[in-house]
């Protein structure tokens, strides 16, 4: 029996029409349920990441929650996901990227004010939170316990492959590409950065990812502009085609997009598809962090958590688009497989036309960050997901040894299969997230309208307001 076949097809009907119609289904739906409030209070969650509510119940700071989760979804889906969207679906599927952004800003939002209002406090005194309280909380009873045990599950196998091996093998050639390391130097210094910095647990991986992120999201935007700007020359002919073909039945690329021919529902898919696996909204893993946060309404951690899904795709993924719509690179056939440039090596390409040979040492330290802060959140995430299934200090410690060391195996050996299976554990811990979000759309919607009423129409009008003091009455689950 061949089992990489059989795990390629399930993978195939996982990330598919149908599963990227519901995704994107369900972020529609709640942006409607929900008056579109996530898109007019946008400039407003911006705002609060900054906000501190010290006398909340909470591990971690609102921005630190927002680090730990930007640090799991700012990842190789921003370099290489972009640029291999951009060559199998066409230029045009930058534009269906933004777009299932938009309604996943609802749907990041709806997920997080789910797991704030239905977290627990577990034996450590820790916030234990995210999609799988919220189905046994807020849907409850057997249906409800049953797709809990359903997403942890799932979650626990994604964070192993997709949250570590597949990061730990692109930091690895990242750096045996351009710096000639061997790989397996490469595991053993992640094994140690991994050990040191998980076993302090989540106040130190926020306190890492608040620092790492920041940093290397500020460096991969001002690299980014440098190419935008130097190759402006390029952009209008670049946006036009970007948007042509995002909407044309049928269409060809010109002079930017080289021999790139690609159909409206080709871009979508792979806009889509490459959106969602970037920004992770309606996955529920990002919730979970979210349910760590000091915060005194479900609500206001749910807005702040949903700048996440417009930092890492309306902004860092569309600077890469317009990086190699701007540059003419893309189209490019590589002349030892005949095939089109693609992943990877099309952002370096891009980027060499202003950086020159030094373009791979950029693209690579990018990865090689993106792809270790991505480890460290993942973990983060199979560990409240196997806590869930296992209230077991002693099963937590063993987990946080296995991971580290896991990420050894990941940067020393091929990972094809590794790659299917753990992007379908990711695409199925959506099933039940999305038909949780769904069930209890009813309570997202009066989280938000209680929220707009009481705090958001006070603040914009510079009002000061922290319900953890003024109203013990409103109490969090």
């Amino acid at each position: 029996m061949d089992y990489a076949l059989i795990i390629r097809q399930v993978n195939d009907f996982v990330w598919g029409p149908v599963m990227l119609a519901f995704l994107v289904g369900t972020g529609i739906f709640l942006t409607i349920r929900l008056k579109f409030k996530p898109w007019i209070n946008l400039p407003y969650a911006v705002k609060m990441i900054m906000a501190k509510k010290s006398n909340s119940e909470g591990d971690v700071t609102p921005f630190q929650s927002l680090m730990i989760a930007l640090s799991a979804t700012v990842g190789t889906g921003n370099i290489v996901g972009v640029a291999t969207a951009m060559v199998l679906g066409g230029p045009g599927a930058l534009v269906w990227m933004w777009i299932s952004a938009a309604f996943g800003l609802s749907t990041k939002y709806g997920e997080s004010v789910l797991a704030v209002k239905y977290r627990e406090s577990n034996s450590k005194g820790e916030m234990a939170g995210g999609p799988m309280y919220a189905m046994k909380n807020g849907i409850g009873g057997p249906i409800g316990k049953f797709l809990a045990v359903l997403f942890s599950v799932f979650a626990v196998c994604a964070s192993f492959g997709i949250g570590n091996m597949t990061q730990a093998n692109s930091i690895a050639a990242a750096f045996s590409s351009s710096f000639d390391v061997d790989p397996a130097l490469v595991g053993a210094i992640l094994v140690i950065l991994s050990l040191v910095i998980l076993f302090k647990g989540i106040h130190s991986i926020g306190a890492v990812s608040s620092i790492v992120v920041p940093v290397m999201a500020a460096f991969y935007v001002i690299v980014a502009l440098i190419v935008i700007v130097v190759n402006a020359g390029n952009l209008p002919a670049g946006i036009s085609e970007i948007f042509t073909m995002a909407f044309s039945p049928s269409a060809m690329a010109g002079g930017v997009g080289g021999s790139i021919v690609a159909t409206m529902l080709t871009a979508m898919r792979w806009g889509v598809a490459r959106g969602v696996f970037s920004n992770e909204a309606g996955l529920g893993s990002a919730p979970i962090a979210a349910a760590a946060a000091k915060t005194d309404h479900a609500s206001r951690q749910g807005y702040v958590n949903m700048t996440g899904t417009f930092f890492d795709t309306m902004i860092i993924c569309v600077l890469t688009g317009l990086v190699i719509a701007s540059s003419g690179m893309l189209g490019t056939i590589d002349p030892a497989t005949g095939k089109a440039v693609s992943g990877a090596q099309m952002t370096i390409l891009a980027f060499s036309t202003v950086f020159g040979e030094h373009a791979r040492v950029i693209v690579s330290c990018s990865l090689a960050l993106f792809a270790f802060s991505t480890i460290l959140g993942w973990e983060y995430y199979g560990e409240k997901a196997l806590e869930y299934l296992c209230k077991n200090h002693d099963i937590t410690v063993m987990y946080r040894t296995i991971f580290a060391f896991i990420t050894y195996i990941g940067a020393t050996q091929t990972l094809d299969l590794v790659w299917d299976f753990s992007d379908t554990a990711n695409g199925l811990m959506a099933i039940p997230n999305l038909i949780c979000l769904l069930w209890l759309s009813k309570d997202i919607a009066k989280e938000c309208f209680d929220f707009e009423e009481r705090v958001v129409v006070r603040e914009k009008n510079g009002e000061k307001v922290d319900l953890s003091t003024e109203d013990m009455g409103h109490k969090l689950v």
